[in-house]
């Protein structure tokens, strides 16, 4: 049992840790794409699919499903709430908005295409309401932090042994919601706040919305495809289609800075 903590701790720490490095030195905009890939429910779902049965993993994923509308309240919370507040503060009562509504969001009936008609709405009215308080478009590249990195990558790292080893006996939608805990996306704020500034956080963070799009694409095809497909083809099968969105959104957030650029020359 201890060397399989050992390995899912150590083997998530070290995606996360790869995967914020590149957030970190790429800007705000395209960080917050990149903060949207599934970092964590990447490994935990591996590990899951491996050692559940294929209704456990489709029930998680719904689960996780469910929760990218708390996960969507949590980066609103924080964008609006950081404008006033300190970085502890607004990423603390974020965390707590969070846990509100995937309570919520947990009691919610219906599938895959109810909980994706209801995330698109929410992220509609999210992104509207955003784009009207006129966040800066300054893009930064921030220096890398090693101690920021690394205590990202632990804490991920224990949120998966959590959700994939201690609450397996529970209930599996409760596994997959602690999968989606914006553990990445909290760490983020707060140390890009502290590091860099509110209005760099702000933008990361606004943008991880969009950046979500891989997210709950990742849940939704896992939980299409796990129970009629080979479990470990659907978990690749969706991961791949996760991952081709992110490429999606970060071809177009160059080709955005590329059109700002020559607007301004």
């Amino acid at each position: 049992m201890l060397s399989l903590i050992l390995v899912k701790w150590l083997s998530t720490t070290l995606v996360v840790v790869c995967v914020s490095l590149a957030a970190v030195r790429l800007g705000p905009k395209i960080g917050g794409v990149l903060a949207g890939t599934p970092i964590v429910l990447g490994p935990g779902f591996f590990f899951m699919v491996r050692e559940q049965s294929d209704l456990f993993v489709a029930d998680a994923a719904l689960g996780s499903l469910h929760a990218m509308l708390a996960t969507l309240m949590f980066c609103l919370s924080y964008v609006l709430l950081a404008k006033r507040w300190g970085a502890v503060v607004s990423v603390a009562c974020s965390a707590l908005i969070w846990m509100l509504a995937a309570a919520i969001a947990d009691q919610l009936l219906g599938g895959v295409f109810f909980a994706l008609a209801l995330f698109g709405v929410t992220l509609l009215f999210s992104r509207v309401y955003i784009n009207s308080i006129g966040l800066s478009a300054k893009t930064v590249s921030a220096p890398v932090r090693w101690g920021d990195l690394l205590v990202r990558g632990v804490l991920a790292g224990g949120v998966v042994c959590l959700a994939t080893i201690l609450l397996v006996n529970i209930d599996p939608a409760i596994s997959g919601i602690m999968l989606s805990f914006p553990i990445g996306m909290l760490t983020i704020a707060l140390t890009l706040h502290q590091r860099y500034g509110v209005e760099v956080a702000r933008v990361t963070l606004a943008n991880t919305q969009l950046g979500m799009l891989s997210l709950v694409a990742f849940s939704a095809v896992l939980r299409a495809t796990v129970e009629f497909l080979p479990s470990n083809f659907a978990f690749w099968l969706s991961l791949f289609l996760s991952l081709l969105i992110s490429t999606f959104l970060w071809l177009c957030s160059r080709w955005e800075n590329s059109r700002k650029v020559v607007c301004k020359s």
